[in-house]
């Protein structure tokens, strides 16, 4: 299995990207944030996750981060993936959900071609992990991360978007403690 963008060392920060399969808008419920965020915590709180940006969008994840504590990225990623996903489908069975009967039915096929035995797939393969090297990097992306909710004209200024970290570095009311890095 090839190692180009896997977090497959400790003590090092990457920039990751976490893609629903299909790019379906999963995210765009609140349930289904708050289920990312609550699994975040957790990984925080139980898996040496540091987390220094983070933006949620509605198809899609964007992390700065790493493993600390011993805890290797890639099995914390794999771990928050799989947690996460069963969530996903829990709140989709469990709660009022406009697109049950075609987004579930899509999670079932797209897990058909599969090799090992699975009921859905929710989240894509991999998590597109690339090694921080440089202040540079980190700037870069976290201006990626905090301008995709911008780009997508879903708000004016990165800290109004309440699933982002922009509002921890702007002193706002957040869901997620991050690590707040020294860099603007």
């Amino acid at each position: 299995m090839s190692t180009k963008y896997k977090a497959i060392t400790t003590e090092e920060a990457y920039f990751v990207t976490i893609t629903t399969v299909g790019w379906v808008d999963v995210f765009t419920r609140l349930n289904q944030k708050y289920n990312i965020i609550n699994s975040l915590k957790y990984c925080q709180d139980n898996k040496g996750l540091e987390i220094y940006a983070y933006c949620i969008m509605p198809s899609h994840i964007h992390l700065l981060c790493k493993g600390t504590n011993g805890f290797v990225l890639s099995d914390v990623m794999r771990d928050f993936k799989k947690h996460t996903s069963k969530g996903i489908i829990k709140t989709i069975i469990d709660e009022p959900e406009s697109r049950r009967e075609w987004i579930l039915p899509y999670f079932q096929k797209t897990c058909a071609h599969l090799k090992r035995i699975q009921n859905y797939k929710v989240l894509q393969d991999g998590y597109h992990a690339e090694i921080v090297e440089t202040n540079w990097f980190i700037k870069q992306k976290v201006n990626y991360i905090y301008n995709n909710p911008v780009r997508d004209k879903v708000v004016t200024l990165p800290e109004d978007y309440y699933f982002s970290s922009a509002r921890n570095y702007a002193g706002l009311e957040n869901e997620l403690e991050i690590v707040l890095l020294d860099l603007f």
